[in-house]
Protein backbone atom coordinates (compact mmCIF):
# COMPACT_ATOMS: atom_id res chain seq x y z
CA UNK A 1 0.00 0.00 0.00
CA UNK A 2 2.82 2.09 0.71
CA UNK A 3 3.50 2.44 -3.23
CA UNK A 4 -0.01 4.42 -3.46
CA UNK A 5 1.60 7.60 -1.80
CA UNK A 6 5.13 7.17 -3.38
CA UNK A 7 6.27 10.52 -5.94
CA UNK A 8 6.32 9.51 -10.00
CA UNK A 9 8.88 12.23 -10.94
CA UNK A 10 7.48 12.05 -14.90
CA UNK A 11 3.63 12.48 -13.38
CA UNK A 12 5.31 15.66 -11.77
CA UNK A 13 7.36 16.84 -15.03
CA UNK A 14 4.09 16.61 -16.95
CA UNK A 15 1.85 18.33 -15.07
CA UNK A 16 4.79 20.66 -14.43
CA UNK A 17 5.00 21.21 -17.84
CA UNK A 18 1.10 21.01 -18.65
CA UNK A 19 0.72 23.79 -15.71
CA UNK A 20 3.66 25.80 -17.56
CA UNK A 21 1.41 25.89 -21.26
CA UNK A 22 -1.97 26.80 -19.03
CA UNK A 23 -0.54 29.73 -17.50
CA UNK A 24 0.87 30.96 -21.06
CA UNK A 25 -2.39 30.58 -22.44
CA UNK A 26 -4.19 32.62 -19.70
CA UNK A 27 -1.75 35.09 -20.15
CA UNK A 28 -2.34 35.55 -23.52
CA UNK A 29 -5.95 35.52 -23.04
CA UNK A 30 -6.03 38.05 -20.57
CA UNK A 31 -3.76 40.22 -22.65
CA UNK A 32 -6.01 40.34 -25.54
CA UNK A 33 -8.98 40.88 -23.26
CA UNK A 34 -7.81 44.14 -21.79
CA UNK A 35 -6.45 45.12 -25.00
CA UNK A 36 -10.07 44.56 -26.53
CA UNK A 37 -11.38 46.48 -23.22
CA UNK A 38 -9.26 49.38 -23.27
CA UNK A 39 -10.15 49.51 -26.94
CA UNK A 40 -14.07 49.67 -26.39
CA UNK A 41 -13.60 52.42 -23.32
CA UNK A 42 -11.76 54.45 -25.59
CA UNK A 43 -14.49 54.28 -28.07
CA UNK A 44 -17.59 55.12 -25.94
CA UNK A 45 -15.13 58.09 -24.25
CA UNK A 46 -15.00 58.99 -27.71
CA UNK A 47 -18.73 58.75 -28.68
CA UNK A 48 -19.64 59.99 -25.43
CA UNK A 49 -17.58 63.50 -26.25
CA UNK A 50 -18.74 63.98 -30.03
CA UNK A 51 -22.26 63.68 -28.73
CA UNK A 52 -21.84 66.36 -25.99
CA UNK A 53 -19.56 68.29 -28.11
CA UNK A 54 -22.55 67.84 -30.77
CA UNK A 55 -25.15 68.69 -28.63
CA UNK A 56 -23.74 71.65 -26.49
CA UNK A 57 -22.83 73.81 -30.07
CA UNK A 58 -25.15 76.84 -30.60
CA UNK A 59 -27.39 76.31 -34.01
CA UNK A 60 -25.69 77.96 -36.54
CA UNK A 61 -27.88 80.93 -38.28
CA UNK A 62 -29.93 80.10 -41.76
CA UNK A 63 -28.58 81.22 -44.67
CA UNK A 64 -30.87 84.21 -46.20
CA UNK A 65 -31.58 83.85 -49.98
CA UNK A 66 -30.87 86.19 -52.22
CA UNK A 67 -33.65 86.85 -54.22
CA UNK A 68 -33.07 86.61 -58.08
CA UNK A 69 -34.69 89.75 -59.14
Amino acid sequence: MRHLTKKNPFMSLWLSGANKVAGTGRGLFQAAARKQQTAMINEAGKMAADFWTAALKTPAKPKRRKSGK
